[in-house]
């Protein structure tokens, strides 16, 4: 079994920007000498989060909208009251999506759905730096 590490590193914008990031992580692989097993796919940090969507208009309206009406921004946060960085709801969000998720890969492919792609969700309340994390397992 051989264990590869590679990074994505990107800017983004803040508060809800959904980032498709399928095609570099594909990349990623291509470029491994692992050509069957397992990437998961984390990033550090307590304000982003990694999921799959279907990457279309209507989804990318409606997720922001369903993170909303289930982790008001207007809500009192501790969070927010100790640290006073109002991002709180950016932290019970992050934490409800999840920092990683792992994808097999045959024949350096993703077996992602039809539909399905790979997202990076910026829920701090202001621009970042990211890196992601991609650790590839397999033969």
């Amino acid at each position: 079994m051989t264990v590869e590490t590679r990074e994505l590193k990107f800017s983004t914008k803040g508060e809800v920007q959904l980032i498709d990031i399928t095609g570099k992580v594909a990349a990623e692989l291509e470029k491994c000498s692992i050509t069957n097993g397992i990437v998961n796919i984390h990033v550090p940090g307590a304000t982003g989060a990694i999921t799959t969507i279907e990457y279309e208009p209507g989804l990318l309206a409606d997720f922001p909208d369903a993170l909303e009406r289930l982790f008001p921004k207007g809500l009192v946060y501790e969070h927010h009251l100790r640290w006073h960085d109002g991002n709180g709801h950016s932290h019970v969000r992050a934490s409800m999506l999840g920092p990683s998720l792992t994808v097999p890969f045959n024949d350096k492919n993703m077996l992602l759905g039809k539909w399905q792609q790979v997202i990076f969700c910026e829920l701090d309340a202001r621009p970042r730096d990211r890196t992601v994390i991609l650790q590839i397992i397999g033969d």
